[in-house]
């Protein structure tokens, strides 16, 4: 189901900048989700650490993802703690699938911390390769933009604040049938992120009468490819009226010169979060003015307000988009009030307790860690309402419904917001 809403939800945060993890967290043996609100309980001081992408092929995601989790340990902080203790945070890389051992390292390192949650990563093939050891050691894992289907309902202790390609995929098909295509060209990495984003794409099409006349199963690249002329030349081949580039932003720029080169009409060009980025007119991944005039993206996620941009800018000044900032910023709101609620700071309390504050139980709306906590500890139910958007998670720990944004690109190969649409997640 999707609706459109130009204005998206009215997002309000506060913030700036974060602390560093030492030592170890031990579990209490004494909370769960039946247990009423604590308010200022024993529990120890909450570890968070991240795995995000400082290095690798999503590494423009990695600023905003960790300007958002600083934003709310700061919120946190600067509101008295939790349990009469700073909320501390750990960062460290997860690179991309393609330098596996980065996050694997990653993983044990925070593992060996002793951190109760781990916000990230931003890979879903990352995360299929660190997951079982995180949530086999009962630490609870937030990622703030896996999309892959294959993911839902993956382990009790693992928890997506981005929606699956369920939700993308349909919105991004319907984008490009409305634009008035009937046979589309697919331009998709052998990748678990791109194939599951390909197969809803093209089910979308399917169903709207529209053909995938190329990149359809068997049809893929290889992730490390470097040189897309025949690739690209292939695809023009199949006369599509609109081709989706579902890739990395290390393969991106490359893909979009060779398209160019070959004379195709880049305003019939469709991005998806994986490349959606401010490429500009200069330096390695910038192109010549008007290249992307007219093409399209979409990205999930409420358009953040001006005042979530400001305080985002104040931890991190040098930001250039907020790409799963808002995400990232309501992974760590979720796993500290969830740690609230139930009284302690372990995994086991904290995955127990995240659908609840939520609102997937339904209770009264909150905004912030203020307001929330504020009701927890006057023992009420609490729904918080996530700065991007999502709706409480289903029992699959997805968000139940989650908006896509769509943005349009602009003389200097810069997009900026058009509209939003609002969809709800299948289960099952």
């Amino acid at each position: 189901m999707i609706r459109s809403t130009r204005a998206g939800r009215a997002l309000a945060v506060a913030g700036a900048v974060a602390l560093a993890l030492t030592a170890c967290s031990s579990a209490s043996d004494d909370a769960g989700a039946d247990e009423e609100t604590t308010g200022g309980g024993s529990g120890e001081p909450l570890r968070i650490g991240t795995i995000l992408p400082v290095t690798g092929s999503l590494a423009q995601l990695g600023p905003p993802e960790i300007a958002g989790v600083d934003l709310a340990v700061k919120e946190i902080n600067d509101a008295g703690g939790l349990f009469g203790a700073d909320v501390e945070v750990e960062h460290t890389d997860s690179s991309d699938a393609e330098n596996a051992s980065v996050a694997t390292g990653s993983a044990q390192q925070l593992i060996s911390s002793g951190v109760s949650a781990i916000i990230g990563a931003a890979s879903s093939s990352v995360s299929k390769n660190i997951v079982d050891d995180i949530t086999g050691a009962g630490i609870v894992q937030v990622s703030p933009a896996n999309t892959a289907t294959d993911l839902s309902g993956y382990s009790d202790f693992y928890f997506r604040t981005a929606p699956p390609d369920t939700v993308q995929g349909d919105v991004l098909g319907n984008l490009i049938v409305s634009d008035g295509a009937s046979n589309v060209g697919i331009l998709v990495f052998n990748d678990s992120y791109g194939t599951s984003l390909r197969d809803v794409v093209e089910g979308v099409v399917d169903e709207a009468g529209g053909t995938v006349v190329y990149g359809t199963s068997g049809e893929e690249f290889d992730p490390a490819e470097t040189n897309f002329a025949t690739i690209v030349a292939d695809a023009i081949a199949s006369s599509p009226d609109a081709i989706a580039i579902l890739s990395f932003t290390n393969q991106t720029p490359s893909i979009v010169r060779e398209l160019s080169a070959q004379g195709w009409d880049m305003s019939k060009t469709y991005f998806v979060d994986g490349n959606l980025q401010n490429f500009g007119v200069e330096g390695d991944i910038g192109f010549p003015a008007d290249t992307l005039t007219d093409a399209q993206g979409t990205l999930p996620g409420a358009y953040p307000s001006e005042e979530f941009q400001g305080r985002m800018l104040e931890i991190d000044p040098e930001l250039k988009d907020y790409s799963y900032g808002p995400e990232s910023y309501d992974a760590t709101m979720l796993v500290a009030l969830a740690a609230l609620k139930g009284g302690a700071s372990d995994g086991e309390t904290i995955q127990a307790n995240m659908a609840a504050v939520s609102g997937a139980d339904g209770g009264t709306d909150c905004t912030g860690w203020e307001e929330c906590k504020a009701l927890l500890e006057d023992g009420e139910d609490i729904a918080y309402q996530a700065v991007s958007g999502i709706g409480p998670f289903n029992e699959a720990n997805d968000p139940s419904s989650a908006f896509i944004g769509i943005y349009q690109f602009g003389p200097e190969n810069k997009y900026t917001f058009s509209r939003s649409e609002e969809g709800e997640v299948p289960q099952g």
